[in-house]
């Protein structure tokens, strides 16, 4: 007898998608499936359309309470051995949840991950998917999502149990919610495999993301998830120099995310930075060449005071520029 999945859909004001993210959940080949769609206070007709489903899936709704706790919610409300996360908004390909749950089947592993990719929404109605992104296997799993490395929830499938394990997911955060759950799944010592194919949509259109609406909020979710994370593995007795190492160049890019909001903040995660990985380099990645190269030559330290100066000087004439032209247009 096939086993259970359960698919968790959390929704908020999401009445242009839900019912493609619904259909994409019921036409799987997988025929054990049961969707548990949250309405999180929705003010659009986003619960007229759930309901429209009703006898052919499990729904709730309720004051808005926040994704994660539609997300713990869907999964009291669950019946399935396997459970998959969806956004409303996101959808899956119809042979994703039975690839997937024969990978757990014949595997020792209790979380499989895939590839997957981007379907943008230009403002003219157009669309487009972008190339797939290709996951890969991790050396180190835990390693990888420290330094920030990550992969849409939707191409993930849990097995129940490192759920309740970890607690579900953390109600407290206002962005960078499923990068917590995974690092806390993985940090609990969950075996994660990589399976390939991409066989999940993850939608982008606009700043209409919750990490992406205000990147104050992002910056100090993410800035408290590597906190708790370092407790974690402090306390465990795991801050390895390798983990101290990838998150630190978290710190950095959150370090430089600071930069044009709050320089105070920018400076204390520099520190951070180097506290952790005294010596540190920038991730060649995710520089140029050029800063590769002065990185060498000058050091990180000195380099980023460099950086800091230049962009207060640009920030000081874009604010005299923009004052000489507003004085110009003036009549």
């Amino acid at each position: 007898m096939a086993k259970l999945v359960s698919v968790v859909i959390p929704c908020f004001n999401a009445e242009k998608w839900i019912a493609e993210a619904i259909d994409s959940c019921l036409n799987q080949t997988y025929s054990a499936v049961e969707v548990v769609v949250v309405d999180d206070g929705s003010t659009d007709s986003s619960l007229d359309m759930i309901k429209r489903y009703d006898g052919k899936i499990i729904w709730e709704t309720g004051p808005n309470r926040g994704g994660n706790h539609a997300r713990n919610r869907g999964f009291a409300l669950s019946k399935g051995e396997y459970i998959q996360y969806l956004d409303a908004d996101d959808y899956l390909l119809p042979e994703k949840l039975e690839r997937q749950v024969q990978f757990l089947e014949e595997t020792e592993f209790d979380v499989v991950y895939g590839d997957w990719r981007h379907q943008y929404h230009l403002p003219n109605g157009d669309s487009y998917l972008e190339d797939i992104k290709v996951t890969g296997t991790q050396p180190d799993l835990l390693e990888s999502l420290l330094a920030d490395w990550w992969v849409s929830p939707a191409c993930l499938l849990f097995r129940r149990s490192p759920i309740i394990q970890v607690g579900g997911w953390d109600e407290s955060l206002k962005a960078g919610q499923d990068r917590d759950f995974f690092l806390s799944v993985v940090m609990s010592g969950a075996k994660v495999g990589y399976q390939p194919g991409c066989y999940s949509i993850y939608r982008r259109y606009g700043n209409v993301t919750v990490s992406t609406s205000s990147k104050t909020r992002y910056l100090e979710s993410h800035q408290m998830i590597l906190e708790k994370a370092e407790q974690t593995l402090s306390a465990e007795g795991r801050l390895s120099q390798s983990y101290k190492d990838a998150m630190a160049q978290s710190y950095f890019m959150l370090a430089r995310g600071y930069l044009e909001v709050d320089p105070s903040q920018y400076f204390k995660l520099l520190e951070r930075t180097l506290t952790l990985s005294p010596k540190f380099q920038a991730n060649s990645v995710d520089r140029t060449a050029a800063y590769t190269l002065a990185q060498r030559i000058l050091g990180f330290r000195n380099l980023e005071r460099i950086v800091f100066l230049i962009k207060q000087i640009k920030a000081f004439f874009a604010q005299q520029f923009g004052k000489f032209r507003f004085s110009s247009d003036s009549p």
